[in-house]
Order: structure tokens, then sequence, then C-alpha cells
């Protein structure tokens, strides 16, 4: 069990550094209404009064309903100031434009995390902050992130947190219970939830990362994610180096 006293201190003062070295005047990131987002959030807030939320509803019905209303619930409780860029027109008119194309359903569906990242970072450039990420430990193993997309940031102050440390540490920030206790969804598709789609709790893959137990069933998941996802935790390939 971390000691999350310590540890809050420890990442205020790492995100604190951050601006300082980079010369940066604050902090942006994606408000989903999510776990994550909420407590990298809540920790960038705590870090620099300067810090933007920005919710970008994308299609999904679940965006405009239960993920605005706990992004808001967030953002109220610990005074992140808070800016709505809704993604559903652009979203659509790319789509269309894409239509003598054979695109998958998977890749349409990718365009809506990598539309929120030009977003935030059209946003930081034109504001002078950084681009906070919100991916935990328990999906950068597994790769259950979109490259580009949620996969892209200046800084990550929560991606060594597997999910189940994640919510410990949301419960000792006393975040709102809606947040803790809807099940993690990354709402690209309707009634989509993360542990539906890989076939795997989230409780079973934090057993692995952090105890090396698996089922054999469990491991075949993990290990098939994780070995397919290799390229989006790799560094850029470059000729020569």
């Amino acid at each position: 069990m971390r000691n999350y006293k310590e540890e809050l201190i420890k990442r205020i003062a790492y995100i604190r550094n951050l601006l300082e070295t980079s010369g940066a005047e604050g902090i942006v990131y994606g408000n989903s209404g999510g776990k994550d987002s909420a407590l990298a959030g809540i920790l960038s807030k705590m870090a620099c009064d300067n810090t933007l939320g920005v919710m970008m509803p994308c299609q999904s019905k679940r965006n405009y309903e239960e993920d605005t209303v706990d992004a808001i619930e967030v953002a109220e409780q610990f005074d992140i100031e808070t800016i709505t860029v809704d993604l559903t027109k652009l979203k659509n008119t790319f789509e269309k434009t894409l239509l003598d194309i054979e695109t998958t359903a998977k890749a349409l569906t990718n365009v809506n995390p990598r539309l929120r990242m030009t977003t935030l970072y059209a946003v930081a450039q034109s504001k002078n902050l950084l681009v906070c990420g919100t991916g935990n430990r328990s999906e950068g193993y597994m790769g259950y992130f979109t490259k580009w997309g949620d996969g892209a940031f200046d800084f990550n102050p929560i991606g060594d947190l597997t999910v189940g440390e994640i919510y410990d540490f949301l419960k000792f920030l006393n975040a709102p219970k809606s947040i803790i206790e809807k099940a993690p969804s990354a709402a690209l598709f309707e009634g989509q939830t993360d542990e539906k789609e890989m076939g795997i709790t989230y409780k079973e893959i934090d057993n692995y990362i952090l105890n090396g137990v698996a089922t054999p069933e469990g491991l075949e998941i993990i290990e098939r994610y994780h070995n397919a996802s290799i390229h989006k935790r790799e560094s850029l390939k470059i000729y020569g180096e």
C-alpha cells in the first residue's frame, strides 16, 4: 500500500519542477469524467492554479450525459477551470471525407482520442501550457490506449499507478464517489467498458503487474494485448539510431 500523503507531496513537486524548467505558464488536460483524468487534473490543480480542464464530447451519448456530469462535479469540487469543445461535428465531417477509403470501425473510433489530443495541443500552444497525460500503468502495459491520441502528452503524473492505485489515491483525496464507483470506459462507442472490451478485469491485470500472478486464461489475454502493443511503448524508429 502506497503512502498517498507522501505521493501527493512528491507528485506536486514533480509537476512544479516541470513547469519551472519548461517555462510553461500552466497545464491543460482532457477532463473526461473518468478516474484517470480526475486524478491527473486534481494533482495538476494542486501543483498549479493555472490548470484548465477541457471536456471534449465526441459522438458517444455517454459523453454528453454521465461523463459530463461527473467531469463537472470533479472540476467544481477541486476548483478547476473547465471549458467544453464539442468535437462531434468535426468527427462526422472527418468520417465523410473517408467514405471512399475502406476504413475499419476500430480505426474510426481511434480518431476520437486523436481529435481530442489535437485540441489539447492547440490550446496548449495558444496559452503556453503543458499537456498533462491521463493514462495509467495498467492500460500502458496492455497497450489499451490510442497511439498519438491519449498516449500523447508532455508529462504524465499518474502513469506509474495501476488502476487499483488510482482508485486508492482518489479515495485519499476524497474525490466524488461517482468517479470511483462507475465502470471504467473510454466511451468510444455506446455501451463500451474497458473490462468488457479486453475480456479481463483491471484487478486481474494489476495482480499480474504487481505480483506476477494470473490465471492461464488471464495470462493469455494479458500477453496477447501486451505483445501486440509493443510498438506503442517503443521510441520512434529512426534510421541510423
